[in-house]
């Protein structure tokens, strides 16, 4: 990189004071608040972060609050945000700063960046915001406009650009404004320097110093390497009702959607006859079977197609929980991947 050009901070500053984004976290900048805001919207849109961290703030205010919370709490908060782990670590993290800090973050990089589930941006973002450090945070919306500022063609993958976009931008960082600056180029990557080709130039306050459109390659940047494919799975979703309960059971503590509770399942696409086959081997009797509407959900590496059968049992099987519509709502966390099966009975919860 030439070295992104030290004016840039003036007129970014002016054109995010001039009408940036309302958003919850912004109107209230606490530790504790910009810290959940930056792990739920990993990943996420803004969009759909907002009644998340609504519920959550409702429900969670403190980090003591959190470190306090029961597994079934949080996990529930966090229904259809994905990402399991984050909010794991949340929790983790949270715990570890009652038993060391007195239940507040610290403010100081190198101590947050130690915390379970914060990695450098992160830490930045709660430094610069909440405790208004000059430390950057640069995660792929700065990234992506760094390259096109300085016309770059360097992969966004390669793991030295981000240290030297970091440094970059520690070097050019207004210290009395850290934190709106960090958010100003968060903004300006969400909301005009936009992703897969289509910038928008003529709305950017930094066009008269940007490479990229100087050079007519800002559609172009920046460059990304190829993607894996997606690994497919074939999987059958089993709606099973006894009585007036819906069966449930718990993915394994490892791998995907570790520890979360799902509707059963059966590896492949099964005809009616086979899925009948496969469930008496295991002890369900059956009294009633019909098909589902098929599904797909795609996670980071896995894409699955999912058919589906409700299920009328006449008894229990061992293995599953047997929870009511209303409850799977209030009490369990599952994943949204599930959903379009769940709907058949959405008009009982």
């Amino acid at each position: 990189m030439n070295g992104v050009c030290p004016a840039i901070a003036a007129p970014l500053l002016a054109w995010y004071d001039a009408g940036h984004r309302d958003l919850p976290w912004r109107a209230e900048p606490t530790p504790y608040r910009v810290w959940v805001s930056e792990i739920m919207l990993q990943q996420t849109r803004v969009e759909a972060v907002r009644g998340y961290f609504s519920r959550w703030m409702e429900r969670l205010p403190t980090v003591r609050a959190l470190a306090e919370a029961d597994e079934a709490v949080y996990m529930k908060l966090w229904e259809g945000l994905g990402y399991y782990s984050r909010v794991r670590n949340l929790h983790r993290a949270a715990v570890q700063l009652c038993e060391q800090y007195g239940g507040e973050l610290p403010g100081d990089y190198e101590t947050l960046l130690a915390l379970p589930g914060v990695g450098d941006y992160t830490a930045g973002a709660v430094a610069s915001i909440a405790f208004g450090l000059p430390v950057p945070a640069v995660d792929g919306n700065v990234l992506r406009v760094a390259a096109r500022l300085e016309g770059d063609f360097t992969p966004i993958t390669d793991p030295k650009l981000k240290r030297t976009v970091r440094a970059r931008f520690a070097a050019l960082m207004p210290h009395d404004r850290p934190g709106d600056f960090n958010q100003a180029l968060m903004e300006l990557g969400a909301t005009v320097c936009l992703p897969n080709g289509a910038p928008l130039c003529s709305g950017c306050p930094l066009r008269h110093l940007c490479l990229g459109y100087q050079n007519g390659t800002a559609a172009a940047l920046p460059v990304r390497a190829a993607k894996k494919a997606r690994r497919l799975e074939n999987r059958t979703v089993l709606l099973a009702r006894c009585g007036s309960l819906v069966g449930l059971s718990k993915r394994p503590g490892s791998g995907l959607l570790a520890g979360l509770w799902e509707l059963p399942s059966l590896p492949g696409h099964l005809t009616p006859d086979q899925t009948r086959e496969r469930l008496a081997e295991k002890g369900w009797q059956i009294d009633k079977l019909l098909s589902l509407r098929p599904a797909k959900h795609i996670f980071t590496h896995v894409e699955w197609h999912m058919i589906g059968y409700y299920l009328e049992l006449a008894n229990r099987p061992e293995g599953l929980t047997f929870a009511a519509p209303p409850d799977l709502r209030a009490d369990y966390a599952l994943p949204s991947a599930f959903r379009a099966f769940l709907s058949v009975i959405e008009e009982e919860t």
